[in-house]
C-alpha cells in the first residue's frame, strides 16, 4: 500500500514486468517409470470455499471465448469524461446503489463531484490529494496508466456483484492495479488478499497457482468480502477500514469508543496510522481519478484495455513450450496469466483455460498433438540409502503434496536407494 505522506513508500513490491517463473531443465536421462510418474499425476480438482458469490468459472459474462473485451468491458464506461475508465458516472447511479455528492470542495471546481461511495473533503483527504498531485504525482501517473488495462474489468465485476464501481480506487490504493504486488505482510495481488482471507472467499492458493493474482477471480472475492464488511458495519467508511485492519480490529474500536463514526474513531490511539490514512487515501484517489484534468493529469498514456482469447490446455502443460509454439514471449504469457506461478499448468487440473493475446486461439487450435506440450523437463533426485517422499520433500524444501503429485507410484512406501524421484 502507499504509505502516508512523509513516510517511505514501502507498502508493496512493484515491478514493471511480471516476475519470471522458475523452470529447471532436467540434465539426467529419463527413466520410463519416472516419466510416467511425472506426467500422469492425479487430476483431483482443488477444493475451494463456497461463498455464494458468482465465481469466475460460473459467470457466463466472464467465460473466455471470442473477443473477450466485448464481454468484460461495458461500452458506456467512457461516459465519465476525464476519469479513469471504470469510474461511476451519471448513467451508473441506479438502485440499489446510492449517489453521494462531495460537499465542501466547491473551490476545486470539480467536473465530477458525485460518487457511488461516500467521499468527503476534510484535512485528511486534502493531505492525500496534495500528496498525489505533488510528491506522489509519479506514483499516481503509474497507477492510473496501468488502470487503463484493469480498472474497467474490476468495475464491471464489482457492479455485477452489486458493489459500487468506485471501490476500484481501493484496489488502486492497495496495489496500483498490479497483479503481482506483494506486501511485506505477504498480502498478494491487485486486492492484496492475505492467504487465509483469500481462501475463505474462494481463491485457490497452492504451489502451482495463486488466484489472488488473478484480476478476475480476485475481484469476485473482493466484492464478496467488501459486501460482508458493509453488511457488518453499515457504512463504506468502516467497511473499507475493515478491509485494511480486519473486521475484528474495527469492531473492537467501535466498542472502545462507543461510536460508528469512522472520523471519530481516528481521533483515538487504538487504530494504527495506516488505517486512519487508508480511508482518506481512497477518497483522494477517487476525487483525482474522476477529475484528471482539474488536477493537471492531461497527458496520461493509459494502457490498452485488457483483451484476450482463451485456449484450453491440459493440466501439466509446459508453458514455455506453449509460448514458443505461439511465437509469444514467455513473459507475455505470464502477464496474461499472473495466477500461474510455475512453468507449467497445475498437474491436478484436467483442463486449464489459458489466456493469450487476441488472434492466437486459432493458432493453438491448429496444433494437432497437444500431448507434445506435456511437462517433462523435470529435475531428478536420489540418494544411496533408502528413503521416503517425506524425506525428499524436506531435503529439497518442497511441499510434500507436490512431491507426491509428481511421484504417485512412489507414495506411501520406503523407497530403495538409487531410485530417482521427479522434482519440479
Amino acid at each position: 500500500m502507499i504509505q502516508p505522506p512523509g513516510r517511505r513508500v514501502i507498502g508493496f513490491v512493484s515491478y514493471d514486468k511480471d516476475v519470471s517463473m522458475l523452470k529447471t531443465t532436467a540434465l539426467l536421462p529419463l527413466v520410463s517409470l519416472l516419466l510416467v510418474s511425472c506426467a500422469s499425476g492425479p487430476s483431483t480438482p482443488r477444493k475451494t470455499a463456497s461463498t455464494g458469490w458468482r465465481s469466475f468459472g460460473e459467470e457466463s459474462s466472464y467465460t473466455p471465448g471470442g473477443r473477450v473485451q466485448h464481454q468484460i468491458i461495458e461500452k458506456d464506461l467512457a461516459a465519465c469524461q476525464g476519469c479513469i475508465m471504470g469510474s461511476s458516472h451519471q448513467g451508473t447511479f441506479s438502485s440499489p446503489l446510492r449517489a453521494f455528492e462531495l460537499k465542501g470542495a466547491e473551490h476545486l471546481n470539480l467536473k465530477n463531484s458525485h460518487f457511488d461511495i461516500p467521499v468527503v473533503w476534510n484535512p485528511d483527504v486534502a493531505k492525500w490529494v496534495n500528496y498525489f498531485t505533488g510528491r506522489g504525482r509519479e506514483w499516481f501517473v503509474k497507477y492510473a496508466e496501468r488502470g487503463g488495462r484493469y480498472a474497467p474489468v474490476l468495475s464491471k465485476i464489482l457492479n455485477d456483484n452489486g458493489m459500487p464501481r468506485d471501490l476500484l480506487y481501493l484496489a488502486m490504493a492497495e496495489s496500483g492495479f498490479q497483479n503481482i504486488a506483494k506486501s511485506h505482510a505477504s498480502a498478494v495481488g491487485p486486492w492484496q488478499f492475505m492467504s487465509f482471507t483469500g481462501k475463505k472467499y474462494g481463491l485457490g492458493i497452492d504451489w502451482f497457482v495463486d488466484e489472488r493474482r488473478d484480476p478476475f477471480k480476485a475481484s469476485v472475492a473482493a466484492a464478496g468480502y467488501l459486501k460482508d464488511l458493509h453488511d457488518l458495519f453499515g457504512s463504506w467508511e468502516l467497511a473499507t477500514a475493515g478491509y485494511n485492519a480486519g473486521e475484528g480490529k474495527i469492531g473492537r474500536a467501535i466498542q472502545r469508543y462507543g461510536t460508528k463514526d469512522f472520523w471519530k474513531l481516528t481521533k483515538g490511539r487504538y487504530l494504527k496510522p495506516e488505517t486512519k490514512n487508508y480511508v482518506p487515501k481512497i477518497m483522494a484517489l477517487a476525487i483525482i481519478g474522476k477529475n484528471l484534468e482539474t488536477f493537471g493529469f492531461t497527458e496520461l498514456s493509459f494502457d490498452h484495455a485488457l483483451d484476450y482469447d482463451a485456449i484450453p490446455v491440459p493440466g501439466n502443460t509446459d508453458l514455455m513450450d506453449v509460448a514458443a509454439a505461439l511465437e509469444l514471449p514467455f513473459e507475455e504469457l505470464q502477464r496474461y496469466n499472473p495466477e500461474l506461478i510455475r512453468w507449467q499448468t497445475p498437474p491436478y487440473a484436467a483442463t486449464y483455460m489459458l489466456r493469450v493475446p487476441v488472434g492466437l486461439q486459432e493458432k493453438w487450435t491448429a496444433i494437432e498433438n497437444k500431448d507434445a506440450f506435456k511437462a517433462s523437463k523435470y529435475t531428478y533426485w536420489t540418494q544411496s540409502k533408502s528413503f521416503t517422499l517425506h524425506h525428499v520433500a524436506k531435503e529439497n524444501h518442497l511441499p510434500l503434496e507436490v512431491v507426491r503429485l509428481l511421484n504417485p507410484t512412489l507414495d506411501g512406501q520406503l523407497i530403495d536407494g538409487g531410485t530417482q524421484v521427479c522434482l519440479p
